[in-house]
């Protein structure tokens, strides 16, 4: 194993890590996110994400997992730190024993595979951290091939969004692009290499609900932000409007519980 840059104080080196942490710009110009948490750290390794870091103290004994993760990442560089700045670097409330840098990936929707029966998602503007790492979870468990994020959006780097997906993060393509201006040329040539692909907008103001529409078709679906739904230029990119249908008071339904409730519906008619 390589020797560990060893990290004392709150160096230049421990508030680069810190910054990757809490800031956005800073993550995106490193072209590198930070990850804690046993799932994640794991998933990144076993999917072969690139692991540019490993921060870690051994003034406490690592657990045989952390252990075999410093061994087998291939991490770049390893920091060892003392547990007190451990403890400053972590979000747990009892601080984690690997925190791991991460490189971004190219936001490039040649990253999604294409398949007969392809799912993809692609979401307007979410707003939170917390609901963009819901639905990439649920995206994992339902089967999508790919998530696409549009437009001024939470981060999809943010620490919040990464521990929402307990380590489905990684396991799923995620794409940034600024609008649906570079998404729609990406859609033509999906409609070209497959004649049946149908891009399926959402609001609670459409005619057909989720069940009565066939989902078994290569199928990328619109979900729109938290509160203004889906956008007149994405609806006007939807060959079809769904629904979902709802009793009682409420109007609405949070985000990752639409996105939960679509994905599910695709995947039971999918098995069917």
């Amino acid at each position: 194993m390589q020797n560990p840059i060893e990290i004392f104080t709150e160096d230049s080196d421990f508030q680069t890590i810190e910054t990757l942490r809490r800031n956005r710009t800073k993550r995106n110009r490193a072209n590198e996110f930070f990850v804690e948490g046993v799932r994640a750290v794991t998933q990144a390794v076993e999917n072969e994400w690139e692991i540019n870091a490993l921060v870690f103290s051994r003034e406490k004994r690592l657990s045989d997992w952390a252990e075999g993760i410093i061994q087998k990442s291939g991490a770049k560089k390893h920091f060892e730190l003392p547990l007190r700045l451990m403890e400053k670097l972590s979000d747990k409330e009892d601080a984690s024993e690997l925190i791991a840098l991460v490189g971004m990936p190219a936001d490039d929707l040649s990253r999604i595979p294409l398949r007969e029966d392809m799912l993809v998602v692609v979401l307007d503007r979410p707003a939170s951290p917390g609901n963009l790492g819901a639905i990439l979870r649920s995206c994992d468990a339902l089967g999508v091939d790919g998530l696409v994020v549009t437009g001024h959006a939470a981060d999809l780097h943010d620490p919040e969004t990464i521990r929402a997906t307990t380590g489905s993060f990684f396991c799923v393509p995620s794409v940034r692009l600024p609008s649906h201006k570079e998404l729609s040329p990406w859609l033509d040539g999906l409609k070209q290499r497959f004649g049946g692909l149908r891009v399926v907008g959402t609001s609670a103001k459409a005619k057909i609900p989720i069940h009565e529409h066939d989902f078994t078709l290569p199928t990328v679906l619109l979900v729109g932000n938290e509160t203004n739904g889906l956008s007149d230029a994405y609806q006007s990119l939807a060959d079809v409007m769904v629904n979902i249908p709802m009793g009682g008071y409420a109007s609405s339904l949070n985000i990752a519980c639409a996105a939960s409730i679509l994905l599910y519906e695709a995947a039971r008619q999918r098995r069917t």
